[in-house]
């Protein structure tokens, strides 16, 4: 047997030793959400929307958004969220208008519309909801400036 074979032969034990492990290990595999794959769990089991504005975690989060979006479309041709909160309608509707950078196109140029790099969203933008954290939160602030 050539070096380079033996080599290569070698350099495999290790991984075929950690990929039987690994299947060993996937026998006690646990779901995040408690429940098997497969098994259906109605959404109102697993969290529920709040309704009004809860305050950001940290700066520059985008806001979340306080009411459901569940029957709102928002693809190429519509976007039913600029119905209330493009400049134009957000007076009348008493709703948030948004940031002058949703207003900027990829070279900082004023737009009198929304830029394309800003239309969805929902890239951004999520339902506030009650959900249990799925893993502990051990984060803490920093406590210089």
């Amino acid at each position: 047997m050539n070096k380079p074979t033996r080599t290569g032969l070698i350099a495999l034990i290790p991984v075929l030793l950690l990929g039987g492990f690994a299947l060993a290990q996937s026998a006690q595999v646990e779901s995040l959400r408690g429940a098997d794959v497969d098994e259906l769990i109605p959404l109102e089991q697993i969290h529920k929307n709040v309704e009004g504005r809860m305050q950001r975690n940290y700066r520059q989060q985008p806001p979340l958004i306080p009411h459901s979006v569940e029957q709102y479309q928002i693809d190429t041709r519509t976007n039913q969220c600029l119905s209330c909160h493009d400049w134009t309608k957000a007076g009348e509707r008493n709703a948030p208008t948004l940031s002058m950078t949703h207003y900027l196109d990829r070279d900082g140029n004023e737009l009198d519309h929304i830029a394309g790099t800003r239309y969805f969203c929902n890239q951004c933008h999520v339902p506030q909801a009650d959900a249990p954290p799925l893993v502990d939160n051990v984060f803490q602030p920093s406590s210089g400036n």
